[in-house]
């Protein structure tokens, strides 16, 4: 298991000797290394078994940084990071030479943000260069949203967690970019396409469901539990499957009883929000839980629940 607290200037050592920490941000918990040592980028891939062609994004604290690393000349671009950086906002941007291409997976731009967590924006200050993090995580399995769950799946393989407490968002940014003139979106996250649309006008989908992915997070199946995950009506799929041990993801008024199996409300409220905060904590449980299989339901695809559904059509791609 690694150590976990909340020593800055020990992560900070940790990072500039090229080993690898576990940091908190306001989405899910990512695997930082220093961002310019590639054989310490190249660790981040072989801790998490995650394949070379899919990039990572790199952290930074300030929006004075950026251009040391990539050009952010777009003025749209410029309006969302002003508006929403601090935050689950990542924008996909021309990389210059500093960055090496094992973090880009050899691509022209590299995904950039600022995070929403003050003890990472205290250590990106202190550490002084840019960290590549993806979710601190196997590769394809559920993203952590507390150290726990980072010590759990990665305590072996990593220096140091820095514990900053459960994410307060739960999903992974929003990546954003632009394309042939056009503003688009490559991954639905924490940041809602709407409240991008109030700032810059509308915007493009452009979600990859391939093995070619332009942008992190892009790959078909990912934020997958180990039991296989169905998704659909959930009465339609308690009568499929009435011989099996289930565990139920729900949202809102439940309209049926389901005693013989384990239920996670994402929220019984209806809450949006709420319902991202738990959701990879409530896959994580599922897996945990004794059913044999899982099922879930989509929610309202709109606002944060386009990129919950998002997770759950590729946790549910097998």
């Amino acid at each position: 298991m690694a150590q976990t607290g909340k020593n800055i200037s020990h992560a900070a050592e940790l990072l500039l000797e090229g080993k690898l920490v576990a940091i908190p941000t306001e989405t899910v918990y990512g695997l930082a290394a220093n961002a310019l040592n590639e054989q310490a980028v190249l660790s981040v891939f072989e801790a998490k078994q995650r394949p070379f062609f899919d990039p990572l994004i790199i952290h930074v604290p300030d929006m004075e940084s950026i251009c040391k690393y990539a050009e952010l000349k777009d003025e749209r671009l410029l309006k969302l990071a002003r508006s929403f950086w601090p935050g689950p906002l990542t924008l996909l941007l021309p990389r210059n030479e500093s960055i090496p291409g094992i973090v880009t997976s050899g691509l022209d731009n590299v995904a950039v943000r600022i995070p929403d967590h003050p003890l990472t924006l205290e250590l990106l200050k202190k550490v002084g260069v840019p960290l590549a993090a993806p979710s601190a995580n196997p590769f394809g399995y559920v993203s952590p949203t507390t150290a726990a769950h980072v010590n759990d799946q990665l305590g072996s393989k990593i220096d140091y967690i820095l514990d900053g407490g459960e994410c307060k968002v739960g999903l992974e940014s929003t990546i954003v970019g632009v394309e042939e003139g056009r503003v688009c979106v490559y991954r639905l996250g924490g940041l809602s396409v709407e409240d991008m649309e109030v700032q810059i006008g509308t915007v493009e989908l452009r979600i990859n469901n391939s093995g070619d992915p332009k942008a992190p997070g892009q790959l078909k199946s990912h934020y997958a539990p180990i039991k296989p995950l169905f998704l659909g009506d959930l009465e339609k799929l308690l009568k499929l499957k009435d011989n099996k041990k289930l565990a139920i993801i729900c949202f809102g008024k439940l309209n049926f009883k389901s005693d013989m199996n384990t239920v996670y409300n994402l929220s019984e409220k209806a809450s949006l929000q709420e319902a991202a905060i738990n959701l990879f904590k409530f896959l994580r449980l599922a897996d945990l839980s004794g059913a044999e299989e899982v099922i879930a339901q989509l929610l309202p695809d709109e606002g944060l629940g386009r990129a919950i559904n998002d997770r759950l059509k590729r946790a549910a791609c097998k």
